[in-house]
């Protein structure tokens, strides 16, 4: 199973950035999926998870209104569209993938539950400064 995440960078406060996260050796759409991220000194953190068996997707509210998750079966890829960036939201982002029964993105409640991820990307940086 890999998790191959990309799209991070620099951008200006105000600036957006697209995150994929391309799978192989499993199919996203029969997982719970989403993404974590980490500033230096800070645990990692639940961003946003979604789950097609439990119909569900939360956002952390730090991110809610700026961030959209999203998939593509066909391509197996999961993606986060960031507008609105601001400096804290300065980080590594990890993607991952839950079995459903996990119950990681049954609640909102659950969202950092960092034990609950089965498989997790190699992250990608975004880093948000002027």
């Amino acid at each position: 199973v890999q998790l191959q995440a990309s799209g991070g960078g620099l951008v200006q406060p105000g600036g957006s950035l697209r995150l994929s996260c391309a799978a192989s050796g499993i199919t996203l759409d029969a997982y719970a999926i989403g993404w974590f991220r980490q500033a230096p000194g800070k645990e990692r953190e639940g961003v946003s998870c979604t789950s097609s068996s439990d119909g569900t997707t939360f956002y952390a509210d730090s991110v809610k209104g700026r961030f959209t998750i999203s998939r593509d079966n066909a391509d197996n890829t999961l993606y986060l569209q960031m507008n609105s960036l601001k400096p804290e939201d300065t980080a590594v982002y990890y993607c991952a993938a839950a079995d459903v029964r996990s119950g990681w993105c049954r609640h909102r409640r659950t969202l950092s539950a960092r034990n609950a991820v089965d498989y997790w990307g190699e992250g990608t940086q975004v880093t948000v400064s002027s």
